[in-house]
Parts: C-alpha cells; structure tokens; sequence
C-alpha cells in the first residue's frame, strides 16, 4: 500500500509539472494599430493593462502587444508574431483588405484568430469577431437629438469615408427620419480635432444658426468644442460625439450643458476581446462567433461606469 500511494503521488506530481509546463507554452499575440489618435491611443492602453491581467490571471500566458504605424508594418509584424509559435492572435487591422491575407497565414498555423473592430473581408477566417455596434452609434445619438430638441437645425460631421461611418451615417438618419430635425450640411473630419475644427469655422460661417452638432467622435468633438467658443456662438445648444474619450465622460459627469451625454465605441473593446480569447485558451469555453458591444448613451447617471482617469483617451 505504502508503494501504491508513493506511486500515485508521483503520478500526480508529474500531471501537475505537466499542466504547468503545458500553461506555459500559451502565447498570446496582440497586433493593433500604434497610437496615431485619441481613439487607438485608449486601444494601445487597454490592451498592455488587460496583458498584465491575463497574465496574473493564467500563471504561465504570455501575452505580447505589438503596435504597428500603419498596414505594411502590422503585415510584417503579424509574420514575426508567428515564427514565435502563438497560440492565438487578436488583431485590430489597420485596414480589412491589406490585413485579410497574413491573417489568413497566420490561421493556416492552427492558430485561434480574434479579430477586433474592423472585420476582415473573408470572415470565415475569423474564430472570434468582437467589435463596437456602428449602426447603433448613430442611432442612439440620432435619437438623443430628436428626443431633446424635438425640432431643430443640426450639423453633422463625418469620419471617414469607409464602412464605418456609412453605417454610422446610416443610423442616424434612420433615427431622425420624419421628425422635425433638419440636417444643414454633412462633411469629413476624418476623425481628427484638427480637421473637424476646420470643417466646424466653415459651418459657424455658412449658417447663423444651428441648435446642434453630431460629430460621431469625440476627437472631433474637441476640434468643435473649440470653434464654436473661438466663434462665441451662443446658439449651439449642445454636441453630441461619441467612443467614450475620458474628458468628453467627466464633461458629461460633471453636468456640462454642451457635452450632455457620449455614446459608447469603447477602445476598451480590445480588452474583452483578449479576455474571450484567454478563456478559449485556458477555460475551454465556447467563445467562437461575434460578439457586438452597445452602444450605449452616457449620461449624468452612468458616467461614473465608463470613466478611466488613467488611459489617455
């Protein structure tokens, strides 16, 4: 009996030396766009706060987050990533076509693909999709404008011209559609304060009076912001952006009239999705498919829930 037990404790022993070297083995890949704006700035930095949480959370995951500058340079990146033997990728493409192929390569591995925000143009190559809901983003601030002015001019300004602002555009006329809310003029800011600073001197100057702006970005909402004050515009009576930058939440925290709600497009998103994908990895649980975050309206009431002091955006 003494060498049966002896035996099954050895057993056991070389079962737990064994799961612990299989943990270790466990890499994770990050491949997200550098910090160019505001927007990927709070990508950047919720992705390395959520790998030093995985990786005290699995004893043994080693996550790496790389940054690209642009699409040529995350190609690149992406095949260094795999000579590295990673056991899963997220990745949030700088663009859907040029990404599409390496991230193929990459599945052709064995690898578990998570893909964020920008969906690549063949999905079947995507184990897991989790992204913001663009359609909703516009809709909910539609909505917001509608419900709050009731009738009104409003002034609108765009991304860029891709997918993403389309469906956004799309949203909101769908929400403002047979109320009393007349859109003024629709133009590009290309999700830049610089840009929408300019676009918004072109708007004070062409109309004399406009009740509010849709900006669909919070970056934007800063260029607005300024222009409108530089203008000493009285008229405007608020400005609706949108993602969840951290100084557009304490605006509406702190009760301020021309910033009174955000809606959500969290770069906080990235960080669910590594969570998801640690969960395939070490839960075994049934992640796979597409997962789609609310778009939610921040209010005086919730603010508190979405505000992080410490990321940059």
């Amino acid at each position: 009996m003494r060498f049966k037990m002896i035996g099954l404790a050895a057993v056991a022993l070389m079962a737990a030396f064994g799961a612990a070297q299989a943990q270790q083995t466990k890499t994770m890949a990050v491949s997200i766009p550098a910090a160019d704006h505001g927007w990927t700035g709070g990508v950047v930095y919720h992705a390395q706060e959520q790998a030093k949480a995985l990786e005290a959370r699995y004893p043994g995951l080693k996550v790496i987050v790389k940054t690209s500058p642009d699409g040529a340079s995350q190609a690149n990146a992406l095949e260094d990533l795999t000579t590295q033997g990673i056991d899963a990728l997220v990745a949030l493409p700088h663009n859907s076509d040029e990404l599409t192929d390496p991230i193929r390569q990459v599945k052709s591995k064995g690898v578990f693909i998570t893909v964020v925000d920008r969906a690549l143009s063949d999905q079947s190559i995507q184990d897991l999709y989790v992204a913001g809901n663009n359609p909703e983003l516009g809709r909910v601030a539609g909505k917001y404008i509608k419900d709050t002015l009731g009738t009104g001019d409003v002034v609108v300004i765009r991304g860029l011209p891709i997918v993403i602002d389309e469906e956004r555009i799309k949203g909101f006329d769908e929400a403002i559609a047979g109320s009393g809310i007349k859109v003024l003029d629709k133009q590009f800011g290309n999700w830049s304060r610089d840009d929408a600073f300019k676009v918004m001197q072109d708007y004070l100057a062409k109309y004399p009076k406009i009740d509010a702006v849709w900006c669909q970005d919070d970056d934007m909402a800063v260029g607005v912001l300024e222009a409108i004050q530089q203008a000493n515009r009285s008229d405007i009576k608020f400005v609706v952006g949108g993602a969840g930058m951290k100084d557009m939440v304490k605006k509406v925290m702190d009760g301020d009239k021309m910033i009174p709600v955000d809606v959500l497009y969290p770069p906080a998103m990235v960080a669910v999705a590594m969570d998801l994908t640690a969960a395939n990895l070490y839960d075994h649980l049934p992640v796979r498919g597409r997962y789609i975050l609310d778009a939610t309206l921040v209010t005086k009431d919730n603010a508190k829930e979405f505000y992080y002091p410490d990321s940059p955006f």
